[in-house]
């Protein structure tokens, strides 16, 4: 082998390795992860879930507000406090890149609405989406959101079930 080509075949190789550290160190936007009831932990002493099995946008919005306030309450901190939404049947829609394809393809999403969601997820908010919602509606996961703070629960009532075994308290809005 001849000085050029192994020198042509050692670029190769670094570019490739680079490429992977780089592809690596990028954060990918994948599928929402996926979580066991089991795994449903309650870290805080003040634990509260926010049921979502409802598809108007005022009582979402609403419901937003609620959660900033109770983060309010805490001054934010989220080591005091930690919240979460299990959505389910129309709650799900909220958490969707779009609405094509899903029975309410014929709705107008209001702008930003997801901007609000992950505005008070920064201070420690989950959301856990209900995988039978999405098997019985054929809706392909793919289109949930690609957000850290989103991910798959194998039910969503289940989910509100386990989480309040697990102390958490319940609100729901409306």
């Amino acid at each position: 082998m001849s000085e050029e080509t192994q020198q042509a075949s050692r670029r190769a190789l670094m570019l490739a390795a680079a490429s992977s550290v780089v592809a690596a160190a990028t954060p990918v936007l994948a599928a929402p992860r996926q979580t066991a009831l089991a795994d449903l932990k309650k870290d805080a002493d003040v634990a509260c879930l926010y049921h979502c099995d409802f598809g108007e946008p005022q009582r979402f919005t609403q419901m937003l507000q609620n959660i900033a306030n109770h983060y309010s309450a805490y001054d934010a901190d989220p080591f005091a406090l930690q919240l979460a939404i299990v959505a389910h049947g129309p709650g799900v829609k909220f958490f969707l890149e779009n609405l094509d394809d899903t029975a309410w393809r014929e709705e107008t999403v209001i702008p930003k609405i997801f901007e609000r969601v992950e505005d008070v997820a920064k201070n420690g908010l989950k959301v856990h989406l209900c995988e039978i919602t999405f098997s019985r509606l054929k809706i392909d996961k793919s289109k949930a959101r690609k957000a850290e703070f989103v991910g798959f629960v194998p039910s969503g009532v289940a989910a509100v079930a386990a989480m309040q075994a697990k102390g958490f308290a319940y609100l729901k809005v409306g």
